[in-house]
């Protein structure tokens, strides 16, 4: 009887687990699943101003505005999202 309550428990686990990862999918569907690797991004804001920020992975992660370079200076992308 034990095996099963287990059972049940992981069946429910996993369901809500294909869920929450469903979810996940969604909210990234359209962008690159690559990361670049940026040297530095800028974003539009009266503190950072043109200041080199860590880099996101990609555009799709970076926030709104912000724009992802080459370590040369070249722009990889830009964060339209």
């Amino acid at each position: 009887m034990a095996f099963n309550k287990v059972g049940v428990i992981f069946l429910v686990m996993v369901i809500c687990g294909m869920i929450i990862l469903e979810g996940e999918v969604k909210r990234v569907e359209g962008c690159e699943q690559v990361c670049y690797e940026a040297a530095y991004m800028t974003c539009p804001s009266s503190a950072s101003g043109e200041e080199h920020l860590s880099p996101a992975c990609n555009c799709c992660l970076a926030p709104r505005g912000c724009t992802l370079y080459n370590s040369d200076g070249s722009t990889i992308c830009s964060a339209n999202n």
